[in-house]
């Protein structure tokens, strides 16, 4: 379980307090902290009793993901913003989705505007007919039309899960991204190396839209 950080400590205390809550899963939680002065490191190593991998500066995303997924022991990494709250089925949820084929390399989350958690945030992504990569069901009511599991071209990295085995052959993310649409690169490049991702609706989180730095 990786989660990255750059002075956002209420987030944060939010986003571990979450994960305390989860059921059904046994994993390690590690904060990259990309030299952040606002003490939240601190409060996720004492508090929380995370492992936490302290940057001098500010890495961005990429590069501090890729320290997480490194340090990570499991045989599965899960990815969740600071900006972030699950429910505590989570975890559980993808790693169900992530073992029901060892082709399945990625799962993905059912992520709902924080503020309105009526409304969806992401649900996967797919590419479209306009050739451009979107999250499915960006700002739209949650009717139930996402409930189901299913296939979908990879998750949106805010909240998901990935096969270590399937990092050590592709590579992780690339770096010259430093943020935002990282996701998509290494999904893409995931499902060109014959990967599929799963999407599973039990997999709940909240999202604050575009709050993380």
């Amino acid at each position: 379980m990786v989660i990255v950080n750059w002075n956002k400590r209420d987030f944060l205390r939010a986003c571990l307090g979450s994960l305390a809550r989860q059921a059904g899963a046994d994993f390690e939680t590690i904060v990259v902290d990309n030299g952040s002065h606002d003490g939240s490191a601190d409060l996720a190593e004492t508090e929380f009793g995370a492992l936490v991998i302290r940057n001098a500066g500010n890495r961005g995303f990429c590069a501090a993901n890729n320290q997480g997924i490194a340090a990570a022991r499991g045989e599965f990494v899960a990815l969740l913003n600071n900006d972030a709250e699950a429910e505590p089925g989570w975890l559980a949820a993808l790693y169900r989705a992530c073992t029901r084929s060892p082709e399945v390399g990625m799962a993905a989350s059912k992520v709902l505007v924080w503020e309105d958690p009526r409304r969806i945030d992401k649900v996967g992504h797919l590419i479209y007919p306009d050739g451009q990569n979107r999250g499915r069901g960006s700002g739209v009511l949650d009717t139930g039309q996402y409930d189901r599991e299913e296939e979908v071209l990879w998750p949106d990295g805010c909240a998901a899960m990935y096969r270590k085995g399937m990092l050590d052959r592709i590579g992780g993310f690339d770096e010259d991204f430093f943020a935002y649409g990282d996701d998509a690169e290494l999904g893409l490049r995931a499902r060109i190396a014959g990967w599929k991702c799963i999407y599973t609706p039990l997999a709940v989180v909240r999202h604050h839209r575009s709050s993380t730095d």
